[in-house]
């Protein structure tokens, strides 16, 4: 699942400040010996899901890393109301604002997210809706929520400027099936960036703008920012910080397409392609992989994922598709392409992409799966059409 994002640094203004709710930091404007802090969410696409519903109380602060709950040193931006989001439409750029609360100045280094109860019954704080259904199902949070979602942080408040961020949830890794069909568990995946400016967009063809389409900015093999295109194939990853990226698309019964060292620059939006050229994926027969990760000794939830990567012919890798497994079974299946994928470099302008299968790469993947900060690979395994391989993982 998912809440923040972009970094920007600008001075306070004490009318802003005033608009916005405040916590424990302190009174209703920064003093000079502090600034301000001021949040806002974002999400990354859910994976099976129509809408994926969360229910913000409150984000905290602390200077301290190890600060218990009850500790001295905590400042919060609280919400009243609470505000529900559904995370899945917090995509493709979109933000929704927390607030912002004034801080003295100095490093922070903890944050907590407090969610809703759910409650008793309908309507749930936090659920979600299956891809294609309708009915709302609850969300069963972590039994330490009352204190919040824990995250490090990495926040510098300056005298009499604001620090601006954004708070990732990731609905795709933070949705969990529990094994019976109607059971979730909500195993909150969030990072916490700068608001930056910029980014990357792009489009693609109006047959792929179908909700099933996934875009996605990596770096060694790692996703960094990952989102959907919209109604019109139009697809905007940010904020992600300056740097070099490759941007991969992926569509199930498609063959995956691969941008390599696409250039994002300091406050500006890198396009990749133009509305009249959009990204079309050939199709691709699929192969699967499946299996199970377990755990010794057994736990009451496997808290463990699975992702398939796939080495490029040039020597870099790239994720192809990832997620939790079963908590309850421990169970994973991926559909993945057949076909060599399409790789092109990038052309800043944009320029005319020039794509090429990478046939020493066609039907190869690795499977990588972690549990509980420890991760293990295998070799590579080999996908042939309508095929099933399968795969077992044991921790420790």
């Amino acid at each position: 699942m998912k809440l923040l994002r972009h970094l920007r640094t600008a001075l306070v203004c004490a009318a802003l400040v005033s608009l916005y709710a405040c916590g424990s930091g302190g009174g209703g404007t920064a003093t000079p010996a502090g600034g301000t802090l001021s949040m806002a969410m974002t999400d990354a696409p859910a994976c099976g899901y129509d809408h994926v519903y969360v229910t913000v109380q409150k984000v905290r602060v602390n200077q301290s890393s190890t600060a218990a709950d009850s500790d001295a040193g905590w400042s919060e931006i609280v919400l009243n109301p609470a505000q529900r989001l559904d995370l899945l439409s917090l995509t493709n750029g979109v933000l929704s604002e927390l607030g912002q609360t004034p801080l003295p100045a100095g490093k922070y280094t903890q944050m907590r997210l407090v969610l809703a109860d759910n409650g008793a019954a309908a309507p749930w704080a936090n659920s979600v809706v299956p891809t294609g259904g309708t009915t709302e199902f609850p969300l069963k949070t972590p039994s330490g929520q009352q204190s919040g979602v824990k995250a490090n942080i990495d926040i510098d408040i300056a005298a009499d400027q604001m620090a601006d961020f954004v708070i990732d949830f990731n609905a795709c890794k933070s949705v969990v099936s529990a094994g019976a069909s109607g059971n979730y568990l909500l195993k909150p995946v969030v990072t916490v960036i700068p608001r930056y400016i910029s980014g990357v967009k792009g489009y693609v063809a109006a047959s792929l703008a179908n909700g099933d389409t996934t875009v996605s900015l990596q770096q060694g093999g790692q996703t960094v920012k990952t989102t959907v295109p919209d109604s019109t194939g139009l697809f905007m990853l940010q904020p992600v910080a300056p740097g070099t990226y490759t941007l991969v698309v992926t569509v199930p019964g498609a063959t995956t397409e691969i941008i390599d060292n696409v250039a994002v620059a300091t406050d500006s939006v890198s396009p990749v392609n133009l509305s009249t050229t959009p990204l079309d994926l050939p199709a691709s027969a699929s192969g699967t992989v499946t299996g199970a990760v377990s755990v010794t000794p057994a736990p009451a939830s496997i808290d463990a994922s699975v992702r398939a990567l796939q080495a490029l012919t040039g020597g870099s890798t790239v994720e192809i598709v990832s997620g939790p497994v079963d908590s309850v079974t421990g169970s994973y299946t991926y559909a993945l392409p057949v076909a060599a994928p399409m790789v092109a470099s990038y052309v800043a302008g944009p320029g005319a992409l020039t794509f090429s299968a990478d046939a020493g790469a066609a039907g190869k993947y690795q499977l990588e799966a972690s549990s509980g900060g420890v991760v293990k690979s295998v070799v590579p395994v080999t996908v042939t059409a309508g095929a099933t391989v399968t795969t077992n993982f044991t921790f420790p």
